[in-house]
């Protein structure tokens, strides 16, 4: 990893700016495809319980552990998902919290995990304040080393940011050329909280297939993947892809060696549409 660049986190813990993601692997294949992570140089892995993969992503990580990589030498970081219960107010919201924590490092087999997400705001409940306060709690007992979110918007972290005791570390959100959330990505700035994008490749081929996109791959002798993940790092946003194949996980971690220009950068701002491909987070209320 002597290639990607750290981010520092406002509570002084870094991140590797480049991540491995599970998202959609299945448990079955998240053991492989986590070790050829690893193996290749990767060193933050994002998981959650949602993706039903934590104990295949534990077992690869178990692995690693066993075979030298040292502990402190890794990232991980899951997300709390909103099952179980609709009512997460007051004590028995926060109790539900903490078991789905347990629950989330048993199966990843830790002591603790280096970041814990909420996944989803869900505005329309206003939970996520009793939330955060189970978040803070594991960050005092040391078993979550940095709290953050996922997937909110300017209102919900202003009102967090103004009650809360611990200020999230950082907020994970679709962010790729086609939805570049710039607006945000200057609240987060402005107010110390790091921005990271899931699904930073755009979660498919179109993206992949642009042809401005291609034409600066060419330029700099790159694939467009790589190109896309240069352009986060130069941003100083924090990105996860995801492959189960080892020779893109491999090659998404390339991304040293070259630098975008100002033509390269308007080129691909002139791709944005400004159209999410995951759902509306102020909207979304999957259960």
């Amino acid at each position: 990893m002597s290639n990607i660049p750290s981010v520092t986190l406002n509570d002084g813990s870094q991140i590797p700016q480049l991540g491995f993601g599970v998202w959609q692997v299945p448990d079955a294949e998240a053991t492989a495809a986590v070790r050829s992570a690893i193996e290749a140089g990767y060193r933050s892995i994002d998981t959650a319980a949602v993706y039903e993969n934590e104990a295949g992503t534990g077992k690869a990580v178990t692995e690693a552990l066993a075979d030298g990589v040292a502990r402190e030498d890794l990232y991980i970081t899951t997300k709390l998902w909103n099952s179980g219960t609709r009512d997460w107010s007051g004590e028995q919201g926060r109790g539900a919290v903490l078991r789905a924590f347990d629950a989330s490092l048993a199966k990843l087999g830790l002591d603790y995990v280096d970041l814990y997400l909420i996944h989803w705001p869900r505005p329309m409940h206003g939970s996520y304040l009793n939330i955060w306060k189970a978040l803070e709690q594991l960050h005092a007992d040391g078993r979550a080393k940095s709290i953050g979110v996922s997937n909110f918007g300017t209102e919900q972290l202003t009102r967090l940011l103004g009650e809360a005791s611990v200020k999230p570390v950082l907020n994970q959100v679709e962010l790729h050329p086609y939805f570049p959330q710039d607006e945000l990505h200057a609240f987060h700035a402005e107010h110390g909280i790091a921005t990271e994008a899931w699904s930073p490749l755009g979660q498919g081929k179109e993206l992949l297939a642009e042809p401005a996109l291609a034409e600066i791959a060419e330029k700099h002798g790159r694939t467009v993947a790589q190109v896309v993940l240069r352009w986060h790092l130069q941003r100083g946003v924090i990105a996860i892809p995801k492959s189960v194949t080892p020779s893109r996980i491999k090659e998404n971690l390339d991304v040293a060696g070259f630098e975008l220009d100002a033509d390269d950068l308007a080129a691909i701002a002139g791709v944005a549409t400004g159209k999410r491909i995951g759902p509306d987070p102020q909207e979304f209320d999957w259960n």
